[in-house]
């Protein structure tokens, strides 16, 4: 199915208008939930909206006027393909992340009210949107409470900045990358300030980079890596004697594991950490080790072999 160019209504910014315009000549409109290069396929889903239900469905794609000066990269779905009196294809619109729509102008526009098309399409048998949102808020909760379990780990008087630098990322990507370098320059700034004695920060900067090693989802995030950076920053002689000079907490343990098995790490000082510390992170990952953990220790990561 071609969807491009389908309308004449490629040029202008996208309005709520324009859209309403289109579907008052509509027959009919065929929703599918596949994007427009599957849209025809047997196996995809799809209603066929008329009457009455047309004006409904238009007020339910009610876009905010003026677009988003932007167009999604992916293909997007569900597929709306709107028909006249005489069955000619007359627009072809995309949703795109359940909360924009992509066709009635020149740009994506976002819908007034996502969750309300969701919920009118679910209730007419097309769950597919549904679905993903509700995925997403399940994903989004994980997310909200990963952010809080770094928090809780910083030093009370480092939170109040880690909240800036692990705030969410917006829609401005370059406004938002902007920000998070000046949060995290700040909280950089209130690490060396509190804590001048380099072991002693080493040491809180170790056991708050441990926070990722037990979270489920794996990975580093950018507030995890604003602490890591911090640990790099660092003397590597000061790393390791801050990690010898005094026994270890498990969790300061954990930071060690994250950051010995980092690219950074292993390109500027190799694999093979000194004896005794290669035998006591060894020993902790074989107790309380968490499967990559186990991973990186079998291949080498904290000596040239995968054993104490």
């Amino acid at each position: 199915m071609i969807c491009e160019g389908t309308t004449g209504m490629d040029e202008g910014a996208p309005t709520t208008a324009r859209l309403r315009d289109v579907l008052n000549r509509a027959e009919r409109v065929v929703i599918a939930e596949g994007p427009p290069d599957e849209a025809d396929s047997a196996d995809v889903a799809r209603i066929v909206v008329s009457g009455a239900a047309i004006a409904d469905l238009a007020d339910r794609l009610a876009i905010v006027d003026g677009g988003t000066g932007d167009r999604c990269r992916c293909n997007g779905w569900p597929t709306i393909t709107v028909y006249d009196a005489v069955g000619r294809l007359i627009a072809c619109w995309t949703l795109h992340h359940q909360s924009g729509l992509r066709g009635i102008g020149d740009c994506d526009a976002d819908l007034r009210d996502g969750p309300a098309l969701t919920e009118w399409l679910a209730e007419r048998g097309l769950t597919r949107s549904q679905a993903v949102q509700e995925q997403l808020a399940a994903q989004k909760t994980e997310e909200d409470q990963r952010r809080l379990r770094w928090l809780q780990a910083a030093p009370a008087e480092l939170r109040e900045a880690a909240t800036d630098v692990c705030d969410p990322p917006g829609r401005d990507q370059e406004a938002c990358s902007g920000r998070r370098r000046e949060a995290e320059a700040r909280l950089a700034a209130l690490v060396q300030h509190g804590y001048p004695d380099h072991i002693e920060r080493i040491r809180v900067l170790m056991a708050w980079a441990g926070v990722p090693a037990r979270e489920s989802t794996g990975g580093l995030k950018w507030y995890d890596m604003a602490v890591q950076q911090q640990l790099l920053a660092e003397d590597h002689d000061a790393i390791l004697t801050a990690l010898t000079t005094r026994p270890p907490i498990p969790a300061q343990l954990d930071g060690a594991a994250e950051l010995f098995a980092s690219l950074e790490w292993t390109a500027a000082h190799g694999k093979q950490l000194p004896q005794p510390l290669r035998s006591m992170l060894i020993g902790h990952i074989q107790a309380e080790g968490t499967d990559p953990m186990r991973f990186r220790m079998s291949h080498g990561y904290y000596g040239a072999e995968g054993s104490a």
